[in-house]
């Protein structure tokens, strides 16, 4: 979803990094190996379930915001339709073959999700988790990566 940060780790004695974010909002161009698989064919937008959202597409116009939102969906694309007379935001997976598609109708937000994972589901959860703990700045967000992959945490208040 193409919120970014730079992190300064320091590499320990048993191989593993720590460290912190930056903060700044910044941003990479990716590298080819880095840019995210091509859409293809769009899932069909109409099937799905569909639920009132607890939290609206808007909210990832915002940069702290969308890079929590991508902590828990890191594999989805972001993209915006007209369709029916209508804005329609969809975050997709194209590997999983999992999608939501938001929407507002004064003021409302609903979703409709489709494939294996609830993608939005998890982007709330996660968001609103962040928010519960006081919406930490991005700089104060700990990395620690490990062999076996890296894990990326927030203080509790």
């Amino acid at each position: 979803m193409y919120s970014s940060e730079l992190a300064r780790l320091t590499v320990h004695e048993d191989g593993t990094a720590s460290g912190r974010f930056l903060g700044g909002q910044i941003s990479f161009m990716l590298a080819r190996p880095q840019q995210p698989p091509p859409l293809g064919v769009l899932p069909d937008l109409d099937q799905g379930d569909e639920h009132p959202a607890l939290l609206g597409a808007d909210a990832l116009n915002d940069w702290n915001t969308r890079f929590v939102a991508q902590l828990a969906a890191p594999r989805t694309q972001r993209i915006t339709l007209d369709r029916d007379g209508r804005t329609e935001h969809v975050l997709i997976d194209v590997n999983a073959g999992s999608w939501a598609a938001l929407t507002e109708t004064d003021g409302a937000w609903t979703v409709r999700q489709g494939g294996p994972d609830r993608i939005w589901d998890a982007i709330e959860d996660h968001v609103n988790r962040w928010r519960e703990h006081g919406a930490p700045e991005l700089d104060r967000f700990t990395v620690t990566a490990t062999p076996n992959g890296h894990t990326i945490t927030w203080p509790a208040n």
